[in-house]
């Protein structure tokens, strides 16, 4: 049985918010309640009652409709939900989408970003002017390792001009932007409990009423025959009681931007060959993708942990890969800077203190390394 201690300071949100009380204390109340959310007797119709108040909240969090909302297992669920539902005549997906994105349509190609990871509209409109339709194209509104905002709204309008079907993975969006279903203009939008401080294993796919699915899991009539199953009920009230924090919680988004743009002062003050990784286009305010060029990003994470300093090498699912992350290819990052590269990310319970103790373990990393900037080595 292993006696290392976990890591105290946690910068790793864009994998996992920790739980909030306030959803611990949601998911409580629903493990007393006995019943299936699908029985008409009392104790099943209190079942439902949860569901359907969760239901309430999520759609609200995005300005949809509460019979838009198919609960799922996740966001990796809603996304395949979304890219194998549908029968377009064609598919396109951006280069710098999350694996569950680029699995569900492994043959579709692939809409270019720029050097700073935004997608090329007017590569999709040439892409569109040429395409069958209806098409499908899938296109993030944060990207999980840069924390790049994506121009959906924009996309959403090119695509419907030419016929075609919208889907927006906003899993890494939820909790952190403003986010409003009309505004997007999107047609499909996938979210993740656990992204904004809900329970793991519970997300949300919320679908154009004028759009027919077929499901990916076949069975009762749950989730209006879209999603068969018995629905998660514990899950979906924590999922539920994080929806209905979420813009609450936006209020100390200024806060974690200026400690986020202070981490990465501080980091390249110390070691200027260091590089913020998107930092030329519209990021959200909690994440940072941190590069140090001549130390390998697992190096980094593995010594920050020894550090009590948890972080990501990239997309937390793909932190245990060795090859060059797909995203920072796509963007034509130089690979001997982006093997280098690791994921800060900051939220709710993050403390300022958090980002001292970063800078100081980083700092010593890049001290070994000789990467330290002459004054700072002397110090």
């Amino acid at each position: 049985m292993s006696t290392r201690r976990p890591a105290s300071c946690y910068l790793d949100y864009s994998a996992s918010a920790p739980l909030h009380p306030l959803v611990r204390e949601a998911m409580v109340e629903a493990l007393e309640l006995t019943g299936n959310p699908s029985s008409v007797h009392g104790f099943g119709r209190a079942c439902r009652a949860t569901v359907e108040a969760a239901r309430q909240a999520v759609a609200a969090l995005v300005g949809a409709g509460p019979a838009q909302v198919i609960f799922t297992s996740g966001g990796t669920e809603a996304n395949q939900l979304a890219l194998t539902g549908l029968a377009p005549a064609a598919t396109l997906v951006s280069a710098i989408e999350h694996d569950s994105v680029l699995a569900a349509a492994p043959a579709a190609p692939r809409l270019p970003v720029d050097g700073r990871g935004v997608i090329e509209l007017a590569a999709l409109a040439a892409w569109l002017a040429d395409a069958p339709a209806p098409a499908l194209v899938s296109v993030m509104l944060v990207n999980n390792e840069t924390g790049v905002i994506q121009p959906v709204a924009e996309a959403a309008a090119l695509v419907h001009r030419h016929g075609g079907v919208l889907h927006c993975d906003a899993v890494q969006a939820a909790g952190r932007l403003p986010l409003d279903w009309r505004d997007l203009g999107v047609d499909l939008l996938s979210l993740s409990a656990h992204k904004l401080a809900g329970p793991a294993g519970v997300g949300a796919l919320v679908v154009d009423e004028r759009l027919v699915l077929t499901p990916l899991l076949r069975g009762g009539g749950q989730e209006r025959r879209r999603r068969g199953g018995t629905e998660n009920l514990i899950g979906i009230a924590g999922f539920g009681r994080a929806a209905a924090l979420a813009p609450g919680e936006r209020a100390g988004l200024p806060r974690l931007a200026g400690w986020r743009d202070r981490l990465e002062r501080e980091a390249r003050t110390l070691a200027p060959s260091a590089r913020v990784i998107g930092a030329g286009a519209d990021r959200i305010a909690s994440l940072s993708c941190l590069a140090l060029p001549g130390v390998a990003a697992a190096t980094q994470v593995m010594a920050l942990d020894l550090a009590g300093v948890a972080v990501s090498a990239g997309a937390a699912c793909s932190s245990g890969k060795v090859h060059r992350s797909p995203v920072l290819a796509a963007m034509g990052v130089d690979p001997a800077v982006a093997v280098g590269a690791i994921r800060v990310s900051l939220g709710w319970a993050t403390v300022e203190s958090d980002i001292d103790r970063f800078v100081a373990a980083w700092g010593a990393i890049a001290r070994r390394a000789g990467l330290l900037r002459p004054e700072a080595s002397a110090a």
